[in-house]
């Protein structure tokens, strides 16, 4: 098994993209990237602990390649906002990607590199690719929230604006 880490914004919408793939193993929604040791949803939300909501993905790279995750991660984001994601404003909501080993952040440097040159979007692609950190699992009751709470869920992605920027960004 090997890991990826992503922050797509609010964890609850980055969980379910993954989960269903046959050799992703476990999603765990937790947080990245910042200054305080063991931070909890308060001190993140705050926005001044440094970390990033993240869902870090236990996979088996021969059943799963990391460029299939580099491709489901670009297409549940708006790379271009640098403010957070959607309705989710604050730095503990933008976009990034961790690498934990160099092939990942050529792999993730690579498909930067390529949606750039896409010209997919007029404005430039701010997603920062940065070396993974101590990870911090967030509180049980964010763990799988669309299947604890499905129908919470829908209605936080459907006011956010997420899927409407999918559709016509990504379909």
């Amino acid at each position: 098994m090997e890991k990826a880490t992503f922050a797509g914004g609010c964890f609850w919408c980055m969980v379910k993209p993954f989960d269903t793939y046959e050799g992703i193993h476990k999603v765990t929604s937790g947080y990245m990237g910042g200054h305080v040791e063991n931070p909890t949803y308060e001190d993140v939300k705050t926005g001044t602990s440094g970390h990033l909501e993240v869902v870090e993905i236990q996979f088996d790279p021969s059943l799963f390649p990391y460029e299939q995750l580099l491709e489901i991660f670009w297409q549940q984001i708006d790379p271009t906002d640098d403010e957070g994601q959607f309705q989710d404003r604050g730095d503990q909501y933008r976009t990034a990607i961790f690498y934990y080993t160099e092939e990942q952040r050529v792999l993730a440097e690579k498909a930067k590199q390529d949606l750039i040159d896409s010209e997919k979007f007029s404005q430039p692609i701010v997603t920062r690719i940065l070396p993974a950190s101590a990870f911090y699992e967030a509180e049980d009751y964010h763990q799988d929230f669309y299947k604890k709470e499905p129908d919470h869920y829908k209605q936080d992605r459907a006011q956010s604006g997420r899927d409407a920027f999918i559709e016509k960004n990504w379909k």
